[in-house]
């Protein structure tokens, strides 16, 4: 691998590029799995492998899909440690004692043995590869080909092509239903830029006026999310409607407080204090429905961030702060209290 290869991983802006914006990349991997008769990728259980790391927003959205959706018996599923360093993501070894989780081990596909990162199966699939190694891939254990690098579209095969292969009433989840699609494309366009890719372009802008641009835009978007949620008649978006815009807005939310507000200096409020509505819908999914919660690890959120991030934070250190990282149900800060007895 080439220095060029490895300093594109770790310059999240290019050190020519005097506009200073975080530019995204483009997913390289985009077939399908189908249930389709003939499909090249047809869904089978016990043939596709998703890799993940728990730091990853982008990946959270298809493991807690997974577990909405049944599919634990169907797809297997392993987590990257939380550590990012020049050769990109890296398996956890024996050793590794700093990154508990559930399925947090060495690469468990049969055949790779030897590999040590995640970029060894990109390079399996285009030896000359010279992209991001991100996270989640699909993978075809069969083949030994990677299917897909992109979370949406990820997000959408274990939505539906697995549902003749779960039980009725996780087929019955059905997170991106016909009568909702225009409004949860909608939503998708605006939350996508502005927040799930937001906080991104806010923490790794290069120039004052990049980040600046990009956090008023960024709190512009939260006090929507906010507005809707202060009028939403039930716990979710779309009222009493689990779908795919929760799944994909939550994986942001709950690592808004933890590590964008001081790692990205999203500063301009916080969740917990800022945004009573969206932090009673972020809670709700944490504590009430397992598939979030199960899947939110906050010690790979908080030290992916803080120890990867070298151009961000020179020394890893670590905030031990918020606390707790998520507040109970029933719990308020303080300065929420104080209003709550005010208008009481």
């Amino acid at each position: 691998m080439t220095s060029s290869v490895a300093n594109k991983i770790t310059d999240w802006v290019k050190p020519d590029d005097k506009s200073g914006e975080f530019k995204r990349q483009q997913s390289s991997f985009r077939n399908f799995v189908s249930k389709k008769p003939g499909a090249e990728f047809p869904a089978e259980k016990g043939r596709y492998h998703l890799y993940i790391s728990y730091a990853c927003p982008w990946a959270t959205r298809t493991i807690i899909a997974r577990k909405l959706k049944g599919l634990e018996d169907i797809i297997s599923f392993s987590s990257v440690h939380w550590h990012m360093g020049d050769k990109g993501w890296r398996f956890p070894t024996a050793s590794d004692t700093d990154a508990e989780g559930d399925s947090v081990v060495p690469d468990p596909v049969p055949g790779h043995e030897s590999f040590t990162h995640l970029r060894d199966v990109y390079f399996q699939n285009v030896p000359d590869y010279q992209g991001r190694f991100t996270v989640p891939v699909l993978y075809d254990k069969v083949q030994q080909k990677i299917v897909n690098n992109e979370s949406s579209e990820i997000l959408r095969m274990l939505e539906t092509e697995f549902d003749d292969l779960i039980d009725e009433k996780y087929r019955a989840v059905d997170l991106y239903p016909e009568d909702l699609r225009g409004e949860i494309d909608a939503a998708h366009e605006w939350q996508y830029d502005r927040i799930n890719n937001g906080v991104y372009k806010s923490g790794f802008a290069t120039t004052q006026e990049a980040y600046e641009r990009n956090v008023l835009a960024l709190f512009e978007a939260l006090d929507r999310v906010e507005e809707h949620f202060s009028k939403s008649p039930g716990p979710y978006w779309f009222g009493d409607r689990l779908t795919e815009v929760d799944v994909r807005l939550y994986p942001t939310i709950v690592r808004f407080d933890p590590v964008y507000v001081q790692h990205f200096k999203c500063n301009i409020r916080d969740i917990r204090s800022g945004y009573p509505a969206t932090h009673r819908w972020l809670r709700n999914l944490y504590w009430n429905v397992a598939a979030f919660r199960e899947t939110t690890n906050f010690l790979h959120i908080k030290n992916h961030y803080t120890k990867s991030h070298a151009q961000i934070n020179q020394y890893h250190i670590t905030p031990v702060g918020p606390l707790p990282d998520i507040l109970p149900l029933d719990e308020e800060v303080a300065a929420v209290e104080v209003v709550k007895a005010g208008k009481a």
